[in-house]
């Protein structure tokens, strides 16, 4: 046997950052009205005042104009550093003029992904205080943040490491036991939704053994009513029902394939066989042609 040849990935970035003059990246979209006001962007300029650029702007070469760049990700980074008076920032070159790549598939830092930066940054040394001024918010919310995955078990966690949860969501899943954490992240993964609103709706319909001893006393005094126990049932039956869709389609349509393959090809090319549907069934010729010209399966 010959040995297989290994093709080599290409990548969609220069290997090396190099830094670039600012007045030599141009922004093709303007940062919206009233952007230098809100709360994201002035937590990106105090933590680049405070601590420097920590990941580097992504450009691509202008091609239109020699010697300057597109930027692709990092507007407000680069905004804040002119707002600062630099001259030069660190970039990462792609050699991809789109920033789909990098806004959705890579800068989607997670809130248990920021959660285990901030401790890290602790365990090196850096003191609440530091951390605060460079996220431009108080040591309390600092300290919040480090207390994110108190009484979240590991199981949970790992579901939701990647997804796009929220600060407020884990406080309502640390109310329940981890058994319970689980089914309800593994729910929330299942529909793509990460809100409050649906983590207290599934609190308020967990049993009261899978809470803990603080949640159960609240459910004792305000128990669940009968509307959310039903859509609890309704919602595990809507799941249940997607899974089994989601398992089936893929054999469904390869079934669907081969059997339009034998009638439109076999049995609809000879002109015998449609002659003789025609005149003894020409409801089952019909029935066939139908069959034939199905593109999809339904939707529904």
């Amino acid at each position: 046997m010959t040995k297989m040849a290994h093709k080599q990935v290409r990548l969609g970035f220069e290997r090396d950052c190099v830094e670039v003059p600012l007045d030599q990246i141009h922004c093709p979209i303007p940062l919206p009205g009233g952007i230098k006001e809100s709360v994201i962007y002035l937590q990106i300029r105090s933590s680049v005042q405070a601590i420097g650029l920590v990941e580097p702007v992504v450009v691509s070469i202008n091609r239109e104009q020699t010697g300057t760049f597109i930027v692709l990700d990092g507007r407000m980074r680069l905004e804040a550093l002119r707002d600062l008076g630099a001259q030069r920032v660190l970039c990462l070159i792609s050699t991809d003029d789109e920033g789909y790549t990098y806004n959705k598939r890579v800068n989607r830092l997670s809130v248990v992904q920021a959660h285990r930066m901030i401790v890290r940054a602790a365990e090196r040394g850096v003191s609440v205080q530091q951390l605060a001024e460079a996220l431009n918010v108080s040591p309390g919310a600092i300290r919040e943040k480090f207390r994110l995955l108190d009484g979240i078990c590991t199981e949970a966690v790992a579901l939701l490491a990647d997804k796009p949860a929220t600060y407020g969501m884990f406080r309502v899943l640390r109310q329940m036991k981890p058994f319970r954490q689980i089914d309800v992240a593994q729910a929330m993964v299942n529909l793509g939704n990460y809100s409050i609103k649906l983590a207290t709706a599934m609190l308020q319909m967990t049993p009261a053994d899978q809470l803990t001893e603080e949640a159960t006393s609240k459910a004792q005094r305000g128990g669940p009513t009968e509307a959310l126990q039903r859509l609890e049932r309704e919602l595990a039956a809507t799941q249940a029902d997607t899974r089994l869709l989601e398992e089936g389609y893929g054999p469904a349509s390869l079934q669907l394939e081969i059997i339009k393959t034998h009638i439109g090809a076999s049995l609809l090319e000879n002109a015998a066989v449609v002659r003789w549907l025609a005149k003894s069934h020409p409801e089952y010729l019909q029935q066939l042609q139908r069959i034939a010209d199905i593109k999809e399966l339904a939707s529904q």
